[in-house]
């Protein structure tokens, strides 16, 4: 029998299998199971047009067999089959595929369609095989062939007996190697996980014999027997009518998919049939995964192809600010190339990207503005991630996420969003205030805050990092500019402020002296009430994103311009105004100690404190 070349395509393609171009070596099965199912389909479609032939969905089965004992794994379906003309041109090269040009004859109906590539995905099962034989016979022949293939050395076809019509692929399971187990591949338990994976919606059943122990009957013992079971589950739940299904269906999917061990907040079910075709069923989880602020997760939705799962994580269909969502895509119209596993980022995806985050967007306004509880307990979980994606890629999606982000009230004692908060705004408030530090608590006594208290105005809390830098680069809301509380200029009008005496102005500079190189002003504080001292900022740094940068890995040298702001009206301030004047001394360790307590309220490091001590002690004889 003569053993005929591969063309050059499909050799180089063959050498890249056997050297694994997949990420696994487990996807041959997918891609041998999705070959056989198209082949099915091929005989609905010939069922379409030939009045002789019914098609019986019933009928049609594809069935895995493992024999560990000959090392042989058995794929075989009941589908059309193939000629020798075909079996020459869809497995001889790569450069026709049997399933494409099937497609290109004949339209697609009935949800049916042909997505294989018979002649690109069955080069993968030598990836796992040493030995790779065909048996098929075509639909209308009474003549069936062999293939049979060693790998790169080329293959032969013969004619054989075959009684029923469709196809039969044998694989000689190759030996176990030092880094490799191909056991595994023979393994019936090993195969089911590998189905339920890939293949499980798959929609002929997919059945394969297992060993189950079963009560011996009229006695108390065990048995061990072989059992036929459909391993597949066939119809997936994106498929249903979204009236038929429950809450309790959606979330018994989440949980067998293992998208988390939470109950989700909300699903979302997309059928989509306009410029794309696609379906989807979206989750947003109650809790984050373990490593979900780590570098170590990986966002993204497993993205199906007619049921057939292509990528377990697709990050292209998510925006980093929506990371947390979890489900599946299933599209009829994107593009794959070589192999399934990898995806051409083509035109398709991107629609289906940004359809999803306007539904998922849509979702959690609904969320908050119906059930305000559910909502803020999402958000303790992902807030912060919301708020990253109002800073990430330089606010490029400020406009999608930025009513979707709550911040605590000084007035009211509760988170609230933004627009709440301009609503709330009396007619002669300027900006949108707003204090950072450590906590709630904390900032509620922050020295700073007095006067835009006492005017009546709420102030927003933020005590996460990621906080002022979000607000810096949304910088305003409704025309509304963000204001912290500790600017040298908060934009408030006071008519009963005292004016600053001549020897004040002096005694301010002499302060500012002593201090040189550490404040760049020293002023009589127009914001303080009860307080002596606190630090104002001139610039875009405000010292809690000093005390952000300082603290990153990089060491980033960067501080905020600090004001020191004394309270005029304070007892303290007399006792300074009386060092200034009588005991120059003195009065330089009350402006160290003044610039030192300031220090501490922000809670910043004092750069000696042994110093301090020294001076604290010095005053106290």
């Amino acid at each position: 029998m003569e053993t005929k070349q591969f063309k050059a395509e499909s050799k180089r393609l063959l050498e890249m299998m056997i050297h694994s171009i997949y990420t696994h070596k487990e996807i041959f099965l997918r891609e041998l199971i999705s070959n056989a199912s198209d082949a099915i389909d091929k005989i609905y479609y010939k069922a379409l047009t030939d009045e002789t032939l019914t098609f019986e969905k019933d009928a049609y089965k594809i069935t895995i067999e493992p024999n560990q004992t000959t090392r042989q794994l058995v794929i075989r379906d009941t589908g059309i089959g193939m000629t020798k003309e075909e079996l020459e041109a869809n497995l001889g090269t790569i450069a026709k595929s049997g399933s494409l040009a099937f497609k290109a004859e004949n339209a697609a109906q009935d949800g049916h369609d042909i997505i294989g590539q018979f002649g690109v995905g069955f080069y993968s099962a030598f990836m796992v095989a040493d030995v790779v034989t065909v048996i098929t016979k075509p639909f209308g022949s009474e003549t069936a062939y062999k293939w049979e293939s060693h790998g790169v050395d080329g293959y032969t076809i013969e004619e054989v007996e075959k009684a029923a019509v469709g196809t039969e692929i044998t694989l000689h399971i190759k030996a176990n190697e030092e880094d490799e187990n191909y056991d595994e591949y023979l393994d019936t338990h090993r195969l089911r996980t590998i189905v339920k994976k890939y293949s499980d919606f798959i929609r002929y059943p997919i059945e394969m014999e297992e060993t189950e122990r079963q009560p011996v009957e009229g006695s108390d013992e065990m048995e061990e027997v072989k059992v036929v079971k459909t391993i597949n589950s066939m119809v997936p739940i994106w498929r249903k009518n979204k009236r038929e299904l429950t809450d309790e269906d959606y979330t018994n999917f989440y949980q067998e998919k293992r998208y988390g061990f939470d109950t989700p907040v909300k699903h979302i079910h997309i059928s989509a049939d306009g410029a794309v075709r696609y379906q989807s069923i979206l989750f947003i989880p109650e809790q984050p995964s373990f490593d979900y602020y780590s570098k170590e997760f990986e966002k993204g939705l497993e993205l199906y192809a007619n049921g057939v799962l292509i990528m377990e994580k697709c990050s292209d269909l998510l925006p980093d600010h929506f990371s947390f969502v979890k489900g599946m895509v299933d599209s009829e119209d994107l593009s794959l190339n070589i192999s399934r596993e990898l995806l051409q980022h083509d035109r398709q995806l991107k629609l289906i990207a940004k359809n999803i985050q306007s539904k998922i967007k849509t979702q959690l306004e609904g969320l908050l503005r119906d059930d305000r509880e559910k909502y803020e307990a999402f958000y303790q979980a992902f807030g912060r991630q919301l708020k990253f994606g109002i800073y990430n890629d330089y606010g490029m999606h400020k406009e999608t996420v930025k009513d979707l982000v709550l911040f605590h009230s000084a007035k009211e004692k509760k988170l609230v969003t933004l627009a709440e908060y301009v609503a709330a705004m009396p007619e002669e408030q300027k900006y949108i205030y707003y204090a950072s530090g450590e906590s709630t608590d904390r900032l509620d006594k922050l020295p700073q805050s007095e006067l835009v208290k006492d005017k009546g105005f709420d102030i927003l809390y933020f005590t996460e990092e990621i906080d002022e830098f979000a607000i810096q680069m949304l910088l305003n809301y409704e025309g509304k500019e963000f204001k912290s509380v500790t600017s040298s200029d908060l934009g408030i009008e006071q008519a009963d402020q005292a004016e600053t005496t001549e020897t004040q102005v002096e005694m301010f500079t002499a302060m500012q002296e002593v201090l040189a190189g550490q404040v760049k002003e020293v002023k009589a504080s127009s914001r303080l009430k009860s307080h002596p001292v606190c630090f104002a900022t001139d610039g875009a740094v405000s010292i809690e994103m000093e005390k952000i940068l300082k603290s990153m890995p990089n060491n980033q040298d960067v501080s905020a311009v600090k004001i020191l702001e004394l309270n005029t009206s304070h007892d303290v301030f007399e006792a300074i105004e009386t060092a200034f004047k009588e005991d120059r001394p003195k009065f330089e360790r009350y402006t160290k100690l003044m610039y030192q307590q300031a220090l501490l309220m922000e809670g910043l490091p004092i750069e000696d404190p042994v110093a301090f001590a020294n001076e604290v002690c010095a005053l106290m004889v």
